[in-house]
């Protein structure tokens, strides 16, 4: 698979997906517009990786903020991901930011998934 590579701008975030590598990260603000126009190539991507994934894969998220829309852009890149065998969530938030942490744990929570925390 090609490696996906989004630079991070004021509004949009840092995206690396990397399955050589097993390099997996979205980092930065969301702060989009239109969400689903900049989200629509990652999606596509987890969809093709989910058809053959390597055995583990750890997928960080590295934000420091999003807004309402990017929220559930996040929500639909979960759902494709608890279909993953080995999936692992790294949630990593800064030492200060409740937010952050608290919209890991709401994802977790409503997806039934398992999220390792990082504080940064």
């Amino acid at each position: 698979m090609k490696i996906l590579y989004l630079e991070a701008t004021q509004d949009t975030p840092k995206v690396m997906l990397n399955k050589k590598e097993g390099v997996f990260e979205i980092s930065g603000r969301s702060i989009l517009e239109d969400t689903e126009s900049f989200y629509n190539p990652v999606m596509e991507w987890l969809e093709q990786y989910r058809q053959e994934p390597s055995p583990t894969t750890l997928f960080s998220f590295k934000f420091k903020y999003f807004n309402s829309s990017t929220s559930k852009i996040i929500y639909n890149i979960f759902d494709v991901l608890k279909d993953i065998p080995g999936i692992q969530v790294e949630w990593c938030y800064h030492k200060d930011d409740d937010d952050i942490l608290e919209a890991g744990q709401e994802f977790e929570e409503e997806l039934e998934m398992k999220f390792l925390y990082k504080e940064i």
